[in-house]
């Protein structure tokens, strides 16, 4: 269906806490993988004047543009939020499947999938989540490690940026009250002791501007001058790599990175150069601070190259390049700016991070450090955690309790760095002798501390990007080998139950669920002459497997990700029992096999779709109706041999497919686990 339909905010709190109450997890994320915090070490970053408690949180992609992603992002330690990009044009048809990482990343995903109206709500709910889990005090959560930052993502052009709609998204971004006193009333009973809890409605006032390749320089420039006269807000300017110009960009992927990509000529041709992208920095950082605001740049937006992969439509002539290559073509990016602008400028970064290079761009002093390839990856949201032992290990080894104590010591600069900002003397010497015994580096320097650590940045960047340009695991070499494939095709029910499809989606649409080893006579009925039925037995249908894999549609955009990382063929979204939330959904999407089940003042309800073809199933006491086309079946699901009923002469009823939905329905509504059908 390939269409994403939000959940109800109610049902999402209600399942939120029912399952870390039952299976001690959020959406399918484990509490052992959830981010605390450290109060002996604090991690906390400024951008435009606001506390974020880390630098980290996920790019503005597919993990920032549904609530429970949001979610997702903040129990893995994410405090600043890029949100899902929003444009006028919000009803695009985005080619499927969309994202392939069996080597570095590439996409042709690159817009939201959600109207600017949906994508408010989506936030809004989000926040209200979060703010949710803080209160509840369930996480466990250090002093001040909940403080977060939304930062919202608006594209394309001058004209859609000043239409209506998105003004009214932007304005509901920053005044978000209506949508969180309707939300606010929607809390089910037992989360009503906090209706009344004080709920963010000023989501934000920072905006990162995402142009597409090609937007004229002067067309950037009136778009954030816009912002910034019209709504007063923060802004962040998303930069191409291609402002390093073709020859080092081909330079690096091809002769460096050993790249064998094609960068169109007309993705240098219509994009800014760096002259120009030089010129609006000077004048908007100039504009900013006359007017009590903040500027800043990102690196970087993506790398446009030419479609070679068979897995995205043929239609799609060119991909955006990701991961490993793309971090070193930013970090090339963020050294130019540093050269010229030293850290005058905030630099949000989001290019390539793993949690191999996580620790080392923070030491850069970049803000933040956003991440999208990576959490595609098997571990998906799990991987965060990573993050921040290694971060953690890194303060450790610095002597570093907080983040500027890391800029300074991280990259083993910090003497060089002094020696750049303060001339021989007592200061320097005080702030030698506080190195050397592990003093208060701040207090030692004084009025020169900002200073020192503006040097220490731009020392950390130039040995930073000189050990990557020189890391084999940034190469072509090291990127190179597909995750296996063993050869076998999934099928509806079990499969080798690795479960690398569930937290690979970035959405938490993939689950698993369990159903009963079983063995079941197949018996096909027709109609008898005389009236009852004849039977035929077939051959019979085995589970051999409790665990099972269900896909829940409403979620699933069919970007194609599990089906890159499932070691076996078919792809999880495609095959796996496809669960839609609503019957409306069900209906709506009839082109594609599914269930939807309802349990309702003692009625238990299951539509399903086998090769189009709809049945019903529906349950109450110890009574089964089981319909479809041209027959009405009554039956006991505990003895289904004993049949009534009638069906069309000639017609073949397979109660094959009764089992099917029966099993389903016990295995969904009373089974084990808490998922988005039970929720």
């Amino acid at each position: 269906m390939a269409e994403l339909i939000p959940y109800p905010f109610a049902r999402l709190a209600s399942r939120m806490f029912r399952e870390l109450e039952r299976d001690g997890s959020i959406f399918d994320l484990p509490a052992s993988r959830f981010v605390r915090g450290d109060a002996g070490r604090d991690l906390s970053v400024s951008l435009h004047g606001k506390r974020a408690a880390s630098p980290l949180g996920p790019a503005a992609g597919p993990q920032s543009q549904l609530a429970q992603n949001l979610v997702l992002s903040f129990l893995g330690g994410a405090r600043i939020f890029e949100l899902k990009t929003v444009q006028i044009l919000d009803r695009l048809k985005i080619p499927r499947p969309c994202i392939d990482l069996s080597s570095v990343g590439y996409n042709v995903e690159w817009s939201q999938e959600l109207t600017l109206e949906e994508s408010l709500e989506e936030y809004v709910k989000g926040s209200m989540l979060i703010e949710l889990l803080v209160a509840s005090g369930r996480l466990g959560l250090a002093p001040g490690f909940d403080a977060c930052l939304f930062d919202m993502s608006v594209g394309y052009d001058l004209a859609g940026v000043r239409s209506e709609r998105v003004l009214r998204f932007m304005r509901g971004m920053m005044d978000a009250r209506e949508v969180v006193e309707r939300l606010r009333q929607q809390l089910p009973p037992e989360l009503g002791q906090y209706r009344d809890l004080d709920f963010t409605t000023r989501l934000s006032n920072t905006l990162t501007l995402s142009t597409f390749h090609g937007c004229p320089p002067d067309e950037i420039e009136r778009i954030v001058e816009f912002l910034q006269d019209e709504l007063g807000l923060h802004c962040i300017v998303k930069l191409n790599p291609t402002l390093l110009g073709p020859t080092e960009v081909r330079r690096l992927l091809h002769d460096v990175l050993g790249y064998e990509e094609r960068v169109p000529d007309k993705a240098f041709e219509k994009d800014t150069r760096w002259e120009q992208a030089l010129g609006f920095i000077e004048r908007l950082g100039a504009r900013a601070d006359q007017r009590g605001l903040g500027f800043g740049v990102k690196c970087t937006n993506t790398l446009i190259v030419e479609n070679h992969r068979t897995f995205f439509p043929a239609s799609e002539k060119e991909m955006y390049l990701s991961g490993p290559p793309l971090h070193v073509l930013a970090m090339s990016l963020v050294g130019r700016l540093r050269e010229t602008f030293g850290d005058r400028y905030p630099i949000s970064f989001s290019a390539g991070i793993d949690r191999d290079n996580f620790a080392d761009a923070v030491s850069l002093g970049l803000v933040p450090v956003t991440v999208c390839t990576d959490l595609l990856r098997p571990g998906g949201y799990g991987r965060l955690h990573h993050y921040f032992g290694d971060l953690g290990k890194r303060m450790v080894g610095a002597g570093a309790r907080d983040l500027d104590a890391l800029q300074l010591r991280g990259q083993g600069q910090a003497e060089a760095a002094l020696a750049r900002a303060l001339p021989e003397g007592p200061e320097r010497a005080a702030c030698t002798r506080a190195l050397a015994e592990g003093g208060d580096l701040r207090a030692a320097a004084g009025t020169a501390w900002p200073r020192w650590l503006s040097e220490a940045r731009l020392a950390n960047t130039r040995v930073y990007l000189e050990r990557v340009l020189a890391e084999p695991r940034y190469r072509r070499a090291a990127n190179s080998k597909p995750p296996p494939k063993i050869g076998s095709r999934l099928e509806l029910f079990d499969c080798i139950t690795c479960d690398k499809c569930v937290p690979v989606c970035p959405n938490d649409a993939n689950f698993t669920f369990v159903l009963p080893r079983a063995t079941v006579p197949v018996v096909k009925l027709r109609a008898a002459p005389g009236g009852g039925f004849t039977r035929e037995a077939a051959a019979s249908l085995t589970l051999t497997r409790k665990h099972q894999i269900g896909n829940f549609a409403d979620f699933c955009n069919e970007c194609g990700n599990c089906d890159v990382f499932c070691p076996e063929d078919g792809g999880p979204y495609v095959v796996k029992p496809r669960f839609f939330g609503s019957e409306a959904a069900f209906r709506r999407f009839a082109s594609h096999d599914g269930f939807f089940l309802l349990r309702q003042a003692g009625r238990d309800a299951v539509l399903g779709r086998f090769a189009g073809r709809e049945l019903r199933l529906e349950v109450a006491g110890g009574a089964a109706t089981y319909s479809g086309e041209g027959f009405t079946l009554e039956l006991d699901p505990a003895q289904p041999d004993e049949v009534r009923g009638h069906a069309d002469a000639g017609l073949e009823v397979d109660l094959t497919y009764f089992h099917i939905l029966d099993w389903l329905r016990k295995a969904l509504l009373d089974g084990p686990g808490v998922n988005y059908v039970n929720a």
